[in-house]
């Protein structure tokens, strides 16, 4: 009797998974916030019987307590359904990626795995600023896009209108654009069709030394760092011994597998497929998103490119409220940063809040939410300072500078000139609201562009802004005098000189540096004030005057006083000579001296974060 060696047995296994590689479809679903993409693969997953009736609650892919609450997606999730289509068996990797423009680095991550998109609009809605800014993003990769109309069922869908939005937008025919309703299921079998027909399998060679992109990570106490990965080209084993490229360490697969709702191990997986991987990482650092796995025998030529680097927005400071927490912030941190690789930190110290760490982030709900996963996931009690955005300080000697933090600001008589970053902002909205949102965008130091008529009531208003001046109170702002109608969409698009100045912060004559902002010299009167205002309101009174100061340099431009709580030490003074209350006066007076000189002043948390709530 014949026996087949172990290669001849590979090469069968090959022959035989090239025709299911044919059945393989990679995709996403892209759309702008609570257009209903998390509803719309609830539907999916239901349909394709990927999960059953028993174990199914409303936005399923969405995991974590804070998306529930709020009713958003944070992070994308990446899913397996079985479909069976004309008597085949079809196998779809779903990416559901977040809408918020705070996460659109989630959105590009996903967009790098994929072969397709699903681009969808709210019916009720139309087309809305980060519609167009994920789809460049789709269309960038060369990913097939598969229009879809959601909310059909709503009585204040339009669809015709926004039909001729989606032709102007994508170019396509109005035959092409799938009508479907997340919350009834209307056209989930279209989409599904639609998927298996238009959106092309994976290329790559099975055979070929293993190339897998990395496309996510989570900490697992257990078991260590648990690796996502896309196979571009070649296969894996369980126990394959594999190296990461840009760290250049080297594991034993431990366990492999699929994405379904709950991970499912398997033996082998080959190109075109989306799993994970198991190999007892403890140390964080020793794995980054979009780093290439390969094999330590047969290693691919190169690491997979086109994954964009990520580039934080605003930066703000770290600390934990007792000190001796530090190494445990930064554990913690850095378990965040697993799941979240838009997240970036360096450590840095405070004199007012002792060590912490210097964390940049995408937006000011990007730096709710860290605090808010610190608190809940890691049970870490945090004080966050004022953000600011990253400056280019041009030197008198012709150096550039990189300021993240006011206290790392050179000298006056040491700066040239200063850069702020600069965004290029798509707000699209209801034409009755141009004349308010020119007015909110100019009154932020803004320069309009260019002006759109996406449909006869809609437009879109192109302009350039400082970032400095919308990571406060700019979107909330929008939101208010456009009745929550405006959307809004940006990327950096440069640097230009600005008149900035340090505004410090002083209490009784101390600087508090988690207080002190870089702001435009002519909002830094105003701001100053405010600042000394609302700070005289947040402070408790204390046994001694508390002089609250906003300066410029050494230039005092306001000022607040919290006056003491004082004791009537003249109430047991009932009648003789002036000189006896004079007495006890003094005697208090002396007192109050010297207390203010070894007094402290706390500043409680909510003093921080009501300096973003200035208006």
């Amino acid at each position: 009797m014949q026996t087949i060696s172990i290669a001849s047995w590979h090469v069968l296994f090959f022959i035989f998974s090239r025709p299911l590689m044919k059945n393989i479809r990679n995709f996403c679903i892209i759309a702008h916030i609570d257009h209903g993409k998390s509803t719309l693969a609830d539907r999916l997953l239901q349909y394709t019987n990927t999960i059953n009736e028993r174990d199914f609650q409303d936005q399923v892919l969405d995991s974590m307590d804070l998306e529930r609450e709020r009713g958003i997606t944070i992070k994308s999730h990446a899913v397996r359904m079985d479909y069976n289509h004309k008597g085949e068996d079809y196998i779809f990797n779903l990416i559901d990626t977040p809408g918020h423009v705070d996460f659109s680095y989630e959105v590009s991550r996903s967009i790098a795995a994929c072969e397709g998109a699903l681009l969808l609009i709210d019916a009720t809605q139309g087309v809305q600023a980060q519609t167009i800014s994920n789809l460049y993003l789709a269309i960038d990769h060369n990913l097939e896009i598969i229009p879809v109309l959601n909310k059909m069922d709503m009585p204040s869908a339009m669809p015709e209108e926004v039909k001729d939005q989606i032709v102007d937008l994508l170019g396509c025919k109005r035959e092409e654009i799938i009508e479907a309703s997340g919350k009834t299921g209307e056209g989930v079998e279209e989409i599904l069709e639609a998927i298996v027909n238009l959106i092309s399998p994976p290329k790559g060679d099975p055979e070929a030394p293993l190339q897998a992109l990395i496309f996510d990570s989570v900490f697992n106490s257990y078991r260590g760092i648990i690796a996502y990965f896309r196979i571009f080209n070649g296969s894996i084993r369980k126990n394959d011994f594999v190296k990461f490229i840009s760290t250049e360490k080297e594991y034993h697969a431990d366990e492999i597998g699929c994405l379904k709702l709950k991970q499912e191990p398997a033996d082998m997986m080959t190109a075109g497929m989306v799993g994970y991987i198991i190999s007892g990482i403890k140390t964080s650092l020793e794995v980054r998103v979009g780093d290439t796995i390969t094999h330590v025998e047969n290693p691919c030529e190169k690491a997979i490119s086109g994954f964009e680097e990520v580039k934080p927005m605003l930066f703000a400071g770290i600390y934990p409220t007792d000190a001796d927490d530090y190494e445990e912030l930064r554990a913690s941190l850095e378990k965040l940063q697993l799941n979240d690789a838009s997240l970036t930190f360096v450590p840095e110290s405070s004199a007012a809040l002792g060590f912490g760490f210097r964390c940049g982030f995408l937006g000011l709900l990007h730096m709710e939410i860290v605090q808010e996963r610190l608190d809940r996931e890691f049970d870490m009690d945090v004080i966050a300072t004022v953000p600011n955005v990253s400056y280019n300080v041009i030197t008198t000697k012709d150096e550039l500078v990189e300021v993240h933090n006011p206290s790392g600001m050179p000298a006056p008589s040491n700066i040239d000139h200063v850069e702020e970053p600069y965004i290029r902002a798509q707000i699209i909205s209801k034409a009755d609201y141009i004349g308010p949102i020119m007015k909110l965008c100019l009154d932020k130091r803004g320069t309009f562009l260019n002006q759109v008529y996406i449909a006869s009531n809609r437009v879109e208003l192109t302009f350039d802004l400082p970032l400095g001046e919308i990571v406060f109170d700019f979107y909330d702002k929008l939101k208010s005098i456009s009745k929550g109608y405006a959307s809004f969409d940006y990327h950096i698009s440069g640097y230009k000189p600005a008149k900035l100045v340090k505004l410090d912060i002083l209490l009784n004559g101390d600087s508090v540096d988690a207080l002190s902002s870089l702001t435009h010299v002519d909002n830094s009167y105003p701001f100053g004030r405010k600042i000394c205002e609302k700070l005289r309101e947040l402070i408790p009174r204390q046994q001694f005057d508390i002089a609250i100061q906003a300066a410029i340099g050494t230039k005092i431009i306001a000022r607040e006083t919290i006056k003491a709580l004082r004791k009537d030490v003249t109430a047991k003074c009932y009648g003789g000579d002036i000189t006896r209350k004079r007495k006890l006066l003094e005697k208090q007076k002396k007192g109050k001296k010297k207390m203010r000189q070894i007094g402290n002043v706390e500043v409680p948390q909510s003093a921080f974060l009501a300096v973003l709530k200035l208006d």
